[in-house]
């Protein structure tokens, strides 16, 4: 089993507080963080991660006793730099102590080869070494369709930012996209993992789509539950029929992140936490896609 909170609200605060609150566990004490965020381009959330989530997970790890907080971090297809810059991301770290990396700045040194057994990537993929011997992860991600092979961006779809830009081309030729996205996966696991929902794009993205409000926060510590909620979540709406179709656990990149033994193996597996009858009644009718 494992438990994952999901908490409906369009306050982003409260949001990130009640469900760290509903969650009651706190693997960072006294860790040197490396925290994940989704700055894929500069625009507006859910294309990337909303500065008032970023900012109020920060607040929050450091009342939970965090040694050190690292932003690190591979935009695309925008210049991370400039994304850096026009979203206030360096700013917000000096405010807040926290240090920030560029990961198309680091030399080819700082990236390590990952090649997973029975993977779909030709010659396996370079991995951000902070993230291979980080000492604890933090991630948040959004909720939202992606129209370039991926079908969905939530968890699974964030690990990608690690990679090194050289294996970006491979893995968007691919007809392997999906099962690739998974496997990056393999290389690390998420302390804590946090989905903003208030936003979300039910159709095209990651970068523009459909904006609907969904109104929720999904926490949890396995990337196939927080996945697997959020598109639950994206049928509720009404999305693309790539998403809709077929059971929630047959969608390739969960598919493959099951075999891969990334995480929990049916709906079963996963217990709601909740914080209001607003919640419960979503927490309901996730159970029922989640069981079609």
């Amino acid at each position: 089993m494992t438990k994952v909170a999901v908490v409906s609200t369009n306050d982003r605060i409260y949001g990130v507080n009640k469900a760290l609150e509903l969650l009651d566990i706190n693997p960072v004490k006294g860790k040197n963080i490396i925290f994940k965020p989704n700055f894929n381009t500069a625009d507006p959330p859910p294309a990337s991660s909303s500065m008032e989530t970023v900012k109020q997970l920060i607040l929050k790890l450091k009342e939970m006793g965090v040694e050190s907080i690292t932003i690190a971090e591979r935009a695309g297809p925008a210049k991370t730099s400039e994304v850096f810059k026009k979203l206030g991301v360096d700013r917000l770290a000096e405010e807040m102590d926290v240090n920030l990396v560029d990961l198309t700045r680091i030399p080819d040194d700082n990236y390590v080869l990952k090649d997973p057994e029975s993977n779909h990537w030709n010659n396996g993929f370079l991995f951000a070494k902070i993230y291979d011997e980080a000492e604890c992860i933090v991630e948040t991600c959004c909720l939202k369709t992606h129209m370039y092979g991926g079908h969905f961006t939530m968890s699974l779809k964030n690990a990608v930012g690690t990679v090194n830009k050289k294996n970006m081309s491979e893995l968007h030729a691919s007809k392997h996209q999906r099962e690739m996205i998974a496997e990056i996966n393999c290389a690390y696991k998420p302390d804590l993992i946090i989905m903003d929902g208030v936003i979300t794009f039910v159709d095209r993205g990651p970068m523009e789509g459909t904006r609907v409000e969904a109104n929720v926060f999904v926490a949890g510590t396995d990337k196939i539950a927080i996945d697997a909620i959020g598109v639950a979540i994206l049928r509720t709406l009404g999305t693309t029929p790539e998403v809709s179709n077929g059971p929630i656990f047959g969608q390739d990149q969960i598919k493959r992140a099951i075999e891969l033994d990334l995480g929990i193996k049916t709906p079963s597996d996963i217990e709601f936490l909740t914080d209001s009858e607003e919640s419960e009644a979503l927490a309901l009718k996730i159970k029922e896609e989640l069981a079609k």
